[in-house]
């Protein structure tokens, strides 16, 4: 795709590129093992060519280093290259894998299907989407505070429970007492020791857990090579981009597809094929972010065992127009809103 092109009279057409802060509040408070917050800051970025406008939106991660000015500054520094036409493939080597790369990646497939009368998952090559079924995510918090959670979402089909702590178990036993037909999975947000998983591990799967998400650190996730597995290990930050696949292989079951990891859905679509050819399950993800965020990762749905795209059930409110919920089950984005 170009983006500076020529109208009917041979006038060159320059993009011009918007890039903004925006805060949408959390309903109440969303806490993982490494702390809380009350609102989704995320960055948008616009690109338009005069006639269409594609957008994308990113959630900058301070676990990679990342905050919302750094991420501005990203985008910044390559304006004049989208000003100028830069496409999807110059763009995976003129910005590293990231929130920043993710922003700007997913407004030229949203430009590009408005400019070409297409819509994003045509010009991906894949099938129609369907409507799927997201995880519902309970914070991390006390066992009696998440068991009452679990009452009051134990009609959705699938939990997503947050873990870390000495009460894990006694969390897990609450919230299967209390949502006794939901399937459940977890994730510990690397605030476990391979010791901890071992112990904990065969008891989560006699209640029915399906899979751990990134139960060690990052940087120490080694002993889980060759560790008995009786319940799946996903890798979440562990896992980034293609360039470190070799490295999960043997450690992790699955793999947590995010783009704000692997920097835009150009990357994500491509390590889920390679992912897929390396026998590794997928799991669709996302950070707490509004429907525009999700709408480019529900492309990578019907590839995954688990989609948790369950942002914008999170916030007080969300962006219109915006994705159709009915319960857990999410709808096809709209083309207004992206793609």
């Amino acid at each position: 795709m170009r983006g500076a092109g020529a109208d009917g009279h041979g006038a060159v057409i320059m993009r011009t590129v918007e890039i903004r802060h925006e805060s949408w509040p959390i309903a109440g408070t969303f806490t993982i093992s490494r702390g809380s917050k009350t609102a989704a800051d995320v960055v948008v970025v616009e690109i338009a060519d005069g006639a269409h406008r594609g957008r994308g939106e990113c959630v900058p991660y301070p676990r990679y280093g990342e905050s919302i000015d750094s991420t501005r500054e990203q985008i910044e520094a390559i304006r004049k290259a989208l000003e100028s036409g830069l496409d999807r493939t110059g763009l995976q080597t003129a910005l590293p894998p990231g929130a920043a790369r993710n922003a700007v990646d997913c407004a030229l497939w949203d430009l590009e299907a408005k400019i070409s009368g297409r819509r994003a998952w045509q010009l991906a090559g894949l099938d129609e989407p369907k409507p799927v079924t997201t995880a519902y995510t309970l914070s991390l918090d006390t066992v009696e505070k998440m068991g009452e959670a679990a009452r009051a979402n134990a009609h959705r089909p699938l939990l997503k429970l947050k873990l870390a702590g000495p009460e894990d178990l006694d969390r897990v036993r609450a919230v299967r007492a209390n949502a006794p037909r939901s399937r459940l999975i977890v994730d510990a947000n690397e605030g476990w020791t391979a010791e901890i998983y071992a112990k904990l591990a065969p008891e989560l799967a006699g209640l029915g857990v399906e899979m751990i998400e990134q139960p060690l650190p990052a940087a120490e996730d080694g002993p889980l090579l060759g560790l008995e597995r009786p319940v799946p290990v996903c890798a979440d930050e562990s896992a980034h981009d293609r360039a470190g696949l070799r490295r999960l292989l043997g450690k992790y079951d699955a793999i947590n597809i995010k783009l704000d990891k692997t920097g835009g859905l150009t990357e994500a679509l491509a390590l889920a094929r390679e992912a897929r050819a390396a026998g590794l399950e997928i799991m669709v993800g996302c950070m707490v972010a509004t429907s525009l965020a999700m709408a480019p990762a529900l492309l990578l749905a019907a590839q995954a065992r688990w989609v948790d795209l369950d942002g914008p059930l999170l916030l007080a409110k969300d962006r219109e127009p915006a994705l159709r919920f009915e319960g857990s089950l999410i709808h096809p984005a709209p083309a207004a809103l992206w793609g």
